[in-house]
């Protein structure tokens, strides 16, 4: 980003969201649907971190393919709205992957949705989370990326999963690697089974983490 250049902060997502639902920046939510809004800790929309369910466990939500479309379409309106709000440009591309909608923004000033350590970018998809839970009334998974900055981070945090497989095999003790969200300690995870090791998390949000664990 140039110098210069101002930044959208997570504030800045706020207000947005705000002025699109017809509310004043800052002013206290008194809609039955922002009561709702309300209700919905941050944990609920959060990312399997890729550690085993509870037996017998299951995730609510959308698994057809066609229901997870629904959900593309009611987040890129929505994600749409943010940007004319916002007087930001970008295009808006929709997919299905798996079990969850993705949602890609591409285009124009990028760097200004997805912000230092991806945090404008988190804010972003849970404030799409919650207009695609106010719309359906179902738990969602819908995964929000920002000109490639997801499919970047995925690389990333994969290689650092090998790298530290790579130093546990060698030293036998368990690694530990710094605080991540569910969507990158998921993606270590991963990648920590392919190298033929196990991980677990531990800590609490914002501060959880993966160990990766030796072998027996």
């Amino acid at each position: 980003m140039s110098q210069g250049e101002s930044a959208v902060t997570e504030p800045q997502v706020s207000a947005a969201h705000e002025a699109q639902a017809g509310q004043e920046p800052g002013e206290p939510a008194v809609t039955g649907a922002a009561e709702a809004e309300a209700d919905l800790s941050a944990g609920e929309f959060d990312d399997d971190d890729g550690e085993p369910e509870p037996e017998g466990s299951a995730a609510p939500g959308l698994t057809d393919v066609a229901d997870l479309e629904l959900e593309g379409e009611i987040a890129a309106d929505y994600i749409e709205g943010l940007l004319d709000v916002a007087d930001l440009d970008g295009d808006i591309d929709m997919d299905v992957e798996g079990d969850r909608a993705v949602v890609s923004v591409v285009g124009a000033t990028l760097d200004e949705l997805v912000g230092p350590k991806g945090e404008v970018l988190e804010a972003l998809q849970e404030l799409t989370r919650l207009a695609v839970h106010r719309h359906t009334g179902m738990r969602t998974k819908i995964m929000i990326d920002v000109g490639g900055y997801r499919m970047r981070r995925r690389t990333e945090l994969a290689e650092t999963g090998r790298d530290a497989v790579d130093e546990v095999k060698r030293t036998g003790v368990p690694k530990k690697l710094w605080a991540m969200n569910p969507f990158e300690r998921k993606i270590v995870h991963d990648a920590v089974a392919a190298a033929g090791l196990r991980s677990e998390s531990e800590g609490e949000e914002p501060d959880r983490r993966v160990v990766v664990l030796p072998g027996n």
